[in-house]
């Protein structure tokens, strides 16, 4: 299709960018550290590492992987770690040995792990002790050689750290007994690569930086294989996206989604440490109350979240009365976005969310709302500079405007395929253009919504009913804090619509209130025929609601 959204594009935002600027994120990365070694680059537990401390730990662990493992250019090592300090020094010393980063989920079950270690074929892997009796029950099955186990407290300073540690394991009892021979602590490996020189690797584009796992939503997990390019292309787009908003080398940037989750990875740490930014690492942001505590003490500038994350600080009275003078950018991705969501946080914040659109496959981002927007949308925006997009048909021919179809992605960001698994890739890319299982719609001027994924549509009577527009609705009956919908059989219809609703503490609601609710916006085959209330839902590692657990 004509790209018809370039006339919307914000000034200075260009329709192309410069995917080979830079040889590798290796290249980007020094180049950061040496131009802004003093500044603080990450933050977690009340203490800042420098990009110089980070530049002499990543370089330490690098040489620890190349010379005492004995490692190979485009070997995998896999990282199993939440939102520490150790994780950004770890990431940076895979990619700068020339190895490929397999990012791991911490709260993976033995089954999940040792699939994904099978998978990759990891050689290595940095765990934390609170997680490490998993490994153990799965190690003897899988190619791992070297097991690197870290503590929460192991980069704090030296007090700090004994302290954190023994609370952690000896008082809180969080870290269960595990047995890992031969295993190496982190602290010792960063002291033997001190020892050591890192030896040159000769990067390109076309080398792979990571194996990033998708959800196995549809079975076993499989790993998108990154390029350093496709990265690079995307931390460029995002760049020259939101370039007018940011300030290099003054941005306080709010992480409170895991970087293991390439959202968070590309947007948070890959784009902002090009722009020598600061990240505030929250460790676990499901605890609201300990996230608010821990960001009051920063004059944060940027944060990056999902609807779940955003739904729960509009509802804590504390984040109500933070200081928001320095906010100029709040942006959402993972899932849509809830109307009701965004204007509370809006009123609360004095800012609005910048919605964007992306899949793992896609490195990830593909579509975002221009910065100068002034409210919620309910759109995903544009397609990002270098980016083309369609809407297609069951037959794959594209539809006119207005009209749903799957959309599809053509642009440097895209993946080169799922790691081993060619026919996978097959279904996936076709013609160079990346399939993405959602369904969207696009106006006049290039704006694109999307409607929902094709596997969750319920089909009622023959009239398709989108989950996304149900629970819409839903949240904006007063009192309801979250919503899921499914389609549920029907011996009538096919499939019924059913919600799931959570209610706000101390609420009283029925399930009749809700559906009179939903009678004065939605048409009768959309109406809800059954309610169910729960006290949670279940959420993704990133506080995606997961209607398939609900199935």
């Amino acid at each position: 299709m004509e790209k018809v959204w370039l006339k919307c594009y914000p000034p200075n935002v260009p329709a192309e960018i410069n995917p080979d600027e830079y040889a590798s994120l290796v290249e980007v990365f020094e180049k950061s550290c040496s131009r802004f070694g003093p500044r603080l680059a990450f933050a977690n537990m009340g203490y800042g590492m420098t990009y110089a401390e980070l530049d002499q730990k990543s370089r330490a662990f690098a040489a620890y992987l190349q010379q005492d493992l004995g490692l190979a250019k485009g070997e995998r090592v896999a990282i199993m770690l939440p939102n520490l300090l150790q994780y950004p020094v770890a990431l940076f010393g895979v990619l700068r040995a020339g190895l490929i980063v397999v990012n791991v989920n911490p709260l993976y079950t033995p089954r999940e792990l040792e699939h994904q270690l099978k998978d990759s074929g990891a050689k290595a892997i940095l765990i934390l002790a609170n997680f490490a009796h998993v490994l153990a029950e799965v190690i003897g099955k899988t190619a791992v050689k070297q097991a690197i186990v870290t503590e929460i407290g192991d980069l704090l300073p030296f007090w700090k750290a004994k302290v954190v540690n023994l609370v952690v394991k000896h008082i809180k009892k969080m870290v269960p007994n595990y047995s890992l021979p031969g295993a190496i602590s982190f602290n010792d490996a960063l002291a033997a690569g001190g020892r050591r020189k890192l030896g040159p690797v000769a990067l390109t584009g076309e080398d792979l930086a990571f194996l990033q796992y998708t959800g196995g939503t549809t079975g076993l997990s499989k790993g998108a294989m990154l390029t350093h390019r496709n990265m690079l292309a995307n931390m460029q787009q995002i760049s020259a996206w939101v370039g007018s908003a940011i300030r290099d080398g003054e941005e306080i940037v709010i992480t409170a989604l895991p970087l293991y989750h390439i959202f968070c990875l590309t947007v948070n740490c890959m784009c902002f440490i090009r722009h020598g930014g600061l990240n505030v690492l929250i460790t676990n942001p499901r605890d609201i109350p300990l996230f608010v505590e821990e960001i009051r003490q920063w004059k944060f500038t940027v944060i990056t979240g999902v609807n779940t994350l955003f739904n729960a600080l509009v509802n804590n009275d504390k984040f109500a009365k933070l200081d928001f003078s320095a906010l100029r950018l709040a942006v959402g991705g993972g899932a849509a976005v809830q109307k009701a969501v965004a204007e509370r946080w809006q009123t609360m914040t004095g800012v609005p969310i910048l919605e964007g659109y992306g899949l793992t496959e896609a490195a990830p981002v593909v579509c975002t709302n221009p910065v100068n927007i002034t409210g919620f949308t309910g759109s995903i925006g544009l397609p990002l500079p270098s980016t083309d997009v369609q809407l297609r048909d069951e037959e794959g021919n594209e539809v006119p405007p207005g009209e749903r179809g799957e959309l599809c992605v053509q642009g440097p960001q895209v993946m080169r395929g799922y790691w081993e698994r060619p026919h996978d890739t097959e279904r996936t890319i076709r013609d160079g253009w990346l399939l993405t299982g959602d369904v969207a719609t696009v106006d006049e001027q290039g704006f694109f919504r999307i409607v929902d994924r094709k596997k969750d549509m319920i089909l009622v009577s023959g009239f398709n009913v989108f989950p996304n527009e149900i629970e819409d609705v839903v949240i904006g009956c007063e009192g309801v804090l979250e919503v899921a919908c499914i389609g549920v059989p029907d011996d009538k219809s096919g499939e019924a619509v059913k919600v799931f609703v959570v209610l706000k503490p101390g609420v009283e609601l029925t399930a009749e209130a809700i559906l009179a609710h939903c009678r004065t916006q939605l048409t009768g085959y959309k109406m809800p025929r059954h309610v169910e209330f729960r006290d949670s839902l279940p959420k993704s590692n990133v506080g995606k609601i997961l209607r398939r657990e609900l199935r």
